[in-house]
């Protein structure tokens, strides 16, 4: 595979995308939207099969947004149904390829038969340490900020923690991504400048990319392009040019 000028040795540890423009791209091949979901699938594959070839470990996915839920019925169901379906039809790919799957957001919302084969899913991939990939389904970046200050919050009226306890790690293990790095590289696709409540707390130092691709066509030149510019960003964390990055 040419990775066309990739340094191999400095790749993100963490990749995250939002998942933009399906709706976008079907409208302008003058299909359904349905359709333009349908056809980002592929995209995933690309993206996940891509990761897992050059080694990055984690790649987070931005599926669903607890927003979309007020999208139009018909369209949320379509949407769960290919869900559902990808899970079904990736199980052994997954296995066989080491991919471990993880999935942040609030479960509770899926319909029964989607949360079943995702639980599946998670349960049967648990032990694979090629890659992990982590779907946001139903995802709030402020809901899992509520969620965390909620819990240390018992935590502190029950006195197993005390206020100044609370420290940027603390409420770190205490989000839905503790298992995970922070992003390294947050990718968007579709031509939008915002982040639409997506991993609020992890991305304080994460480099963005966005692109005016739209999903269905965002694929391996295209991550690779993105991965390419990533190695061109000087990460200083807050220090100077003239210090150790």
């Amino acid at each position: 595979m040419n990775h066309k000028g990739l340094d191999k040795s400095r790749l993100p540890r963490h990749v995250a995308i939002i998942m933009d423009g399906n709706g976008r791209w079907a409208r302008l091949k003058g299909k359904s939207r349905i359709e333009g979901h349908r056809k980002g699938r592929a995209s995933v594959k690309a993206v996940v099969d891509v990761s897992r070839t050059l080694g990055i470990p984690y790649l987070s996915l931005y599926a669903f947004s607890s927003e979309n839920w007020q999208r139009p019925r018909e369209e949320v169901g379509a949407l769960m149904g290919l869900l559902e379906h990808y899970l079904c039809d990736e199980q052994k790919r997954m296995m066989k390829n080491g991919i471990r799957l993880l999935a942040i957001g609030d479960r509770d919302r899926l319909p029964i038969s989607v949360r079943r084969v995702l639980e599946q899913t998670i349960e049967m991939t648990r032990d694979n340490a090629t890659i992990t990939v982590t779907l946001a389904l139903s995802y709030s970046g402020r809901h899992d900020i509520v969620k965390m200050v909620q819990g240390i919050a018992r935590k502190v009226r029950e006195g197993s923690c005390q206020p100044d306890d609370i420290d940027e790690a603390l409420i770190s293990a205490h989000t839905e991504t503790s298992t995970i790095p922070d992003p390294d590289l947050l990718i968007r696709t579709s031509g939008e400048m915002r982040i639409s409540n997506f991993f609020l707390w992890q991305i304080p130092y994460t480099e963005l990319y966005m692109t005016p691709t739209l999903w269905p066509d965002f694929r391996r030149d295209q991550y690779i392009q993105a991965l390419v510019d990533f190695q061109k960003r000087r990460r200083r964390f807050g220090k100077t040019d003239d210090q150790e990055p």
